[in-house]
């Protein structure tokens, strides 16, 4: 029947949360690391119970933490994250250049295959590797020859947020920046191409269509079609059906077009759930109502999926990577907010319930579907 375990990262520590088949009844066992801000939970795919998470602290730095029995125990790997040769600059808010600055791991991502080897996504945006679980870590720069003297950050830092791998072809990785854009490497992360045509920013940029300098909050893929992309972006909702050499705009009937994550249902290739937010200055959902909007169309036609969810008085938000699916049958989706509850729905979003209240801030969701 298969177990779910679902990882929660929050401002103020980790927290690993457990159930059965039936997902009615969750264990919760935490906080990990309580009082750091834990931006990012993952497991290895190839070894379930091997799980990296980024530990932050503005006054102690970064730590990457690994455990291998599941989340019970932790031992802090290396956290020396230095970029290859001299960094150089990128554009900032005034558009000057400003130096290429380490700030934290935004996102972990265990190779499918082995689990000693992780991809990890920084602020600063860059992207790094480490093939020994962790004891060392090393730049892969060509990504930064993607112009990246153009990328500039966005409100909430310059960050390497999202990370797919292409499960036909080790060699094919995704990658989302706010705000730089997306990218694609054909050669397991050793050079870039950025595949962002078709998208229009309307907040201002020199050339609203330029190649980089988009804010792209969060980019989806279904395992069996990895050539079929998702996007949530700084406003509008986008899909591209050639691995990202254009992309065109979903955003139907949607309340609104602004928002952060994205996920596609794991057995159905072309239905997909956003968590439309109001505006870029206002992180709530309009009209204080949380719904989540699913697409059983890949896009366009949307319908709004409330029962369990509060329908008023709701001013929270659903952060970038605080979305995730399970990959049981009915298929499971999972959300956690900045008031700190985690939402599930065991039924593909039709029938919601909070698995948990008052948790810290939420700042990501992952799941595991275990045997």
């Amino acid at each position: 029947m298969g177990r779910i375990r679902l990882l929660v990262g929050t401002k103020k520590g980790a927290f690993v949360l457990t159930a059965d088949a039936q997902r009615k009844h969750w264990d919760v066992a935490g906080p990990h690391f309580a009082g750091w801000e834990i931006y990012h939970l993952k497991g290895a795919p190839s070894h379930p119970d091997r799980i990296y998470a980024s530990q932050t602290s503005g006054w102690f730095g970064q730590l990457v933490q690994r455990s291998d029995d599941g989340g019970k125990s932790w031992e802090p790997v290396d956290n020396k994250f230095t970029y290859d040769g001299t960094p150089g600059t990128h554009q900032w808010y005034d558009g000057t250049q400003h130096p290429w600055e380490f700030k934290r791991v935004w996102h972990l991502e265990p190779s499918l295959s082995d689990p000693d080897t992780v991809y990890a996504g920084v602020e600063d945006a860059a992207m790094f590797r480490t093939t020994d679980g962790g004891k060392s870590w090393v730049e892969l720069p060509g990504l930064r020859s993607a112009k990246g003297h153009l990328w500039q950050p966005g409100a909430g830092g310059m960050g390497l947020h999202t990370i797919l791998q292409d499960p036909t072809n080790p060699q094919r990785l995704f990658i989302a920046i706010s705000a730089a854009g997306a990218f694609r490497s054909e050669d397991a992360g050793q050079s870039w191409t950025p595949i962002n045509s078709g998208l229009e920013s309307k907040y201002p940029l020199p050339d609203p269509i330029a190649e980089v300098g988009h804010c792209v909050h969060r980019i989806a893929m279904h395992r069996s079609r990895p050539g079929v992309l998702f996007m949530q972006k700084h406003w509008d909702v986008l899909r591209s059906d050639d691995a990202g050499g254009s992309w065109r705009e979903i955003s139907g009937n949607l309340p609104s077009d602004f928002g952060f994550p994205i996920v596609v249902h794991a057995n159905e290739p072309e239905t997909i759930y956003v968590v439309p937010i109001k505006s870029d200055s206002e992180h709530y959902p309009p009209e204080g109502k949380l719904r989540v909007y699913r697409s059983r169309s890949g896009g366009n036609e949307w319908e709004p999926l409330t029962r369990g969810l509060p329908q008023e008085n709701c001013y929270v938000n659903v952060l970038r990577g605080a979305m995730s699916v399970d990959g049981l049958d009915p298929c499971g989706i999972y959300f956690g907010t900045t008031g700190g509850q985690v939402y599930g729905s065991a039924d593909g979003g039709d029938n919601w319930a909070a698995i948990v209240r008052d948790l810290p801030a939420v700042l990501s969701v992952e799941t595991q579907t275990l045997a």
